[in-house]
């Protein structure tokens, strides 16, 4: 198996390049910064993966498709990934603390970050990564970098279309969308999938194979209007209900599990965001609004057994329930033709953002009297400028910084409360050079930053309670462009990041008076560490109906300082999730109806964690799809993982569980996806 992404590759290189009738690549705008800019324009790593692949991976939710990214990684832990990381920088779980995310998702213009279960990607045009930190557009919650999808747009002219799938493992899918004008400056769009299956898990005690079962309905509708004749204005909702089990962790480290209370991972959240835009005489102003409302709850059987398995068993359930809202304001000055700087030659962005979040949370836990409340807010205002100078015709400056003020509030039933007010700020300054008509050289150089916080179990020591702001500098070198009469386009990047004041998570291990253990997580600025590696990616129209492309992903990290709280020094250790290397290698087919995707998905292994030594197994994945299109039908059968590749996405390595063996400290780990074989109709009106 090992032989195959060589072979893939070889053949790639092989293939001539000079083959009649292949089309230029097309251009893919990235609309996350300030403006929409191509791809190939854009002086840093971005990475966009279009609904082409998403439809080729029969792709459901953002962790099916991170594995084409290089460079990204994603948590397991839960019923559907969370929390993602870009570089080898993001968190990887949240449970009573509250959590700052380094890597900020965005869905439709609505912050997710922290709940990625919210990330379907039903009806979704493409999926933006920008790698990392993006300290001017979108300062603490993007340390790493930012995610963002968008989905598609209302159509010019009507439009219809039903998508249907059915897999192992009871899976079926059923998804509508329809959309156009209503009139003249009027459309709209409305689309709603339902998504379920029983999940990957038997449970031998329950004699059920549905206990991580997944259950998925996306419903989202768009509407796009022109009030005046200077403005245009587009309105998004979407709701999205999600109630899935989560049973994921064996005793024997298998996919059969023995509890007798399979624990869930839910969650319903509306939302709702507003882009509205006015060209005026002198500038552009665009306002962006949005709102959402979030109920999650996550529980587990913390025994991952049942009642009597063992004289020395425990029995205990542990399950936190989250009310989340948040609300986001930005207004923005942007440049037009008439308003430029510096003779015509500057671009310039100016603006305000304000972000409000509330969370109460409740915790039920077997070994607590009564339940744990607590209440977590905070509000951002920041501002921030952007300067895109044109020095020479084939030279630019740009300049970015941006001003954040964050105050904070917590309190719970505990009595614990904080309230940390900080000022924090990061930018960007980069250099590009257009080599012709066809390439871009860059260098850039960024900080980020993301907010301090606070640990809230009682019992820790004083000096663990509060952790202070983290700090990345980052250079980054590259080039991208296009090749072979603009048949192949290609993007590099070479990044050095030096973390300083890095928080990390830690775990105390506490003895019970039962002979139990507890874990008490805490998170620190215990270390400094660096990040360093490469991105390569291209896109080959080899001919027509043929097209290869491939992803390389390279990262070396480690910790410059760190103790952790065993007393142990970690300096010169790899991080937790960052991979050494990952891969993607596709090609894709199509002619006469007929189409084929073939893809190969590699990664390293890697620590599960900084407090201890448990590591994920490496791994290569094949995925392919194959069909048939006319007269709008088509059909297609796919799979993921055909060889049927048994891989971890989560684990823990300092705690003993099994009563059968004394409670002896030992690893545990929960598998991805095992193969999955499905069929597709879909049918476009």
């Amino acid at each position: 198996m090992q032989r195959l992404p060589l072979l893939v590759l070889t053949t790639a290189v092989l293939l001539p390049p000079t083959i009649r009738g292949a089309e230029e690549i097309e251009e893919i705008l990235v609309t996350a910064d300030f403006r929409d800019a191509g791809q190939l324009e854009i002086p840093s790593s971005v990475s966009v993966v279009p609904e082409a692949v998403i439809r080729a991976r029969n792709a459901e939710q953002l962790e099916d498709i991170v594995a084409s990214i290089p460079n990204v990684n994603f948590a397991g832990g839960t019923g559907r990934a969370r929390f993602f990381q870009i570089r080898g920088i993001g968190e990887r779980s949240q449970f009573v603390d509250p959590v700052n995310p380094s890597v900020g998702i965005l869905v439709d213009g609505v912050d997710m970050s922290g709940i990625g279960s919210a990330a379907t990607l039903f009806d979704v045009e493409q999926v933006e990564v920008l790698r990392g930190p993006q300290g001017t557009r979108y300062g603490a919650n993007a340390l790493a970098g930012l995610i963002n999808i968008k989905t598609r747009d209302p159509a010019e002219v009507f439009t219809a279309a039903i998508q249907s799938s059915v897999a192992d493992y009871d899976t079926a899918s059923l998804g509508g969308v329809v959309s156009g004008p209503l009139g003249d400056n009027l459309a709209f769009r409305l689309a709603a999938r339902k998504h379920r299956s029983d999940g990957y898990t038997y449970n031998a005690f329950l004699d059920r194979d549905d206990v991580n079962a997944r259950d998925e309905t996306t419903v989202r509708g768009k509407l796009d209007f022109e009030p005046a004749i200077n403005n245009t204005t587009r309105l998004t909702v979407f709701h999205l209900d999600v109630d899935n089990g989560y049973d994921a962790f064996s005793l024997d480290n298998t996919r059969t599990t023995l509890s007798d209370e399979p624990g869930h991972d839910r969650q319903q959240t509306t939302a709702l965001s507003i882009d509205s835009q006015w060209q005026l005489d002198r500038m552009n102003v665009e306002i962006l609004a949005s709102g959402a409302s979030s109920d999650l709850e996550y529980g587990y059987d913390e025994d991952w057994t049942f009642t009597g398995i063992h004289p020395f068993g425990y029995t205990s359930t542990d399950n936190y329930s989250r009310q989340r809202r948040t609300g986001s304001f930005e207004a923005r000055l942007v440049s037009n033709e008439a308003s430029r700087l510096f003779t015509d030659r500057a671009d310039w962005v100016v603006g305000i953002y304000a972000f409000d979040s509330d969370e109460d949370l409740r915790r039920e836990y077997t070994y607590l009297a009564d339940p744990f409340n607590s209440g977590f807010s905070f509000e951002t205002l920041a501002a921030f400028t952007q300067l895109d100078i044109n020095v020479t015709d084939d030279f630019i400056v740009a300049v970015g910084l941006r001003l954040e003020n964050r105050r904070t509030e917590y309190a719970d039933s505990a009595g614990v409360t904080f309230s940390p007010d900080e000022n924090l700020h990061g930018g960007r300054i980069a250099l590009k050079w257009l080599l012709g008509d066809s390439s871009l050289a860059y260098v850039s150089l960024a900080r980020g930053y993301k907010a301090g916080g606070f640990n809230t179990d009682g019992s820790l020591d004083a000096d663990l309670r509060q952790f202070d702001s983290e700090f990345l500098w980052e250079a980054e070198a590259g080039i991208k462009g296009t090749l072979l009469s603009g048949r192949l386009a290609y993007r590099t990047a070479l990044f050095y990041d030096v973390r300083r004041d890095q928080q990390v998570k830690s775990s105390l291990v506490r003895p019970r008076g039962d002979g139990t253990t507890e874990f008490i997580d805490f998170i620190g600025n215990a270390a400094e560490g660096t990040n360093r590696g490469l991105e390569l990616e291209a896109d080959w129209n080899v001919t027509d109906g043929v097209t290869l492309t491939a992803g390389i992903g390279l990262l070396d990290t480690e910790f410059d300082r760190f103790i952790n709280e065993f007393g142990e020094d970690l300096a010169g250790r790899e991080q937790a999730q960052a991979p050494g290397y990952m891969y993607t290698l596709a090609a894709n087919f199509a002619r006469s109806g007929w189409f084929a995707n073939v893809s190969v998905d590699g990664k390293d292994d890697f620590y599960f964690s900084d407090r201890h030594n448990v590591r994920s197994t490496g791994h290569t994945l094949l995925n392919a799809r194959m069909g048939y299109g006319t007269g709008g039908w088509t059909f297609s059968i796919w799979g993921r993982n055909l060889t049927d590749d048994d891989y971890t996405v989560r684990g823990f390595g300092s705690f003993g569980n099994d009563p059968r063996k004394n409670y002896a400290v030992e690893p545990y780990v929960q598998f991805g996806e095992p193969r999955i074989i499905g069929a597709a109709l879909d049918y476009t009106f």
